[in-house]
């Protein structure tokens, strides 16, 4: 059997669970998973083995209605990595049906390239009945020529191993992009700020995880082969510096014992985190930032 290897784009609404499935098929925790939405901010590319098949995952932000610079470089984000991919997986939730988010991209999608194949990917059908699920995928089909449709759940692993399988069959024959062991291309300092940035997301359920980024500032291997990992964490206002440090310290320390032992678990070996919390009133007209988050400043121009 020859080798495959290509890219899946997978878009969707924010939470529509792209970030849960994307670990579902890499094996491993590569993207940022929370409640709140729009959490993933970069395109983040996990890297999934499918018997001589490589995958390259695309997890790409949620696309809604981009309001701030950051929104807007987002979506601009997501759209490319679906216009770049080998294949796109179009990620809506059972429940919720065709929202008007669904139908924008829907409209959206009639603008990509004839050659490229859409794929349909059903999500937490267990929360609807098989009448509604059936009448949801007629009405979604009849809208658009999808490749093929996949009934799923990314939490419980329902129907993944199908899907995965599928997309690993239809990639174009080449050499793997990536080495075999590799499962994210992302580097490790941002890994290590995107786990921080979850904790922070889970912990603080207001508005403020929106208002704020994590930066690996330093990474140092030490000889009994630990690592010292020193963040900073950015927010807009002194309020907000409060807020994430908490009574006596008590939110940051919680945060970083998390976040560590997290770490711990994906690297294998023993962590030293340190974080500080800075007030940065524009860091989301800074540059620098994006960057950091794999995005281009100049998509953020209206």
């Amino acid at each position: 059997m020859s080798k495959r290897a290509g890219f899946v784009a997978l878009i969707g609404e924010p939470n529509a669970g792209k970030s849960t499935l994307l670990n579902r098929m890499v094996g491993a925790k590569v993207s940022i998973v929370t409640h709140k939405v729009q959490t993933t901010r970069a395109r983040i590319r996990g890297v999934a083995l499918e018997d001589e098949a490589q995958i390259v995952f695309v997890d790409t932000p949620g696309i809604f209605r981009p309001k701030r610079r950051l929104d807007r470089a987002m979506v601009k984000s997501a759209w490319g990595g679906a216009a770049d991919a080998d294949l796109t997986v179009f990620l809506i939730e059972a429940h919720r049906g065709v929202t008007e988010g669904v139908d924008a991209i829907m409209n959206a999608l009639k603008d990509l390239p004839k050659s490229k194949s859409v794929v349909l990917a059903i999500n937490k059908i267990d929360r609807v009945q098989a009448e509604e699920l059936l009448a949801l995928t007629k009405s979604m089909n009849d809208a658009f020529n999808f490749v093929e449709t996949f009934l799923i759940s990314a939490e419980k692993g329902h129907g993944c191993d199908t899907l995965k399988t599928w997309l690993a069959s239809k990639l174009p024959e080449g050499p793997w992009l990536y080495p075999e062991d590799q499962i994210a291309d992302l580097p490790l300092r941002m890994l290590a700020a995107e786990t921080t940035r979850e904790k922070l997301t889970l912990r603080l359920h207001q508005e403020l995880p929106y208002q704020l980024t994590v930066e690996t500032e330093a990474w140092e291997e030490r000889k009994d082969g630990s690592c010292k990992i020193d963040q900073l964490i950015y927010v807009m206002r002194d309020g907000h510096k409060g807020i994430v440090l908490g009574k006596k310290g008590e939110t940051i320390k919680a945060i970083s014992t998390q976040a560590r032992a997290e770490l711990e678990e994906f690297l294998g070996r023993r962590v030293h985190l340190f974080l500080q919390v800075k007030v940065r009133p524009n860091w989301l007209e800074e540059k620098e930032r994006y960057s950091e988050m794999g995005l281009d400043f100049r998509d953020g121009n209206i």
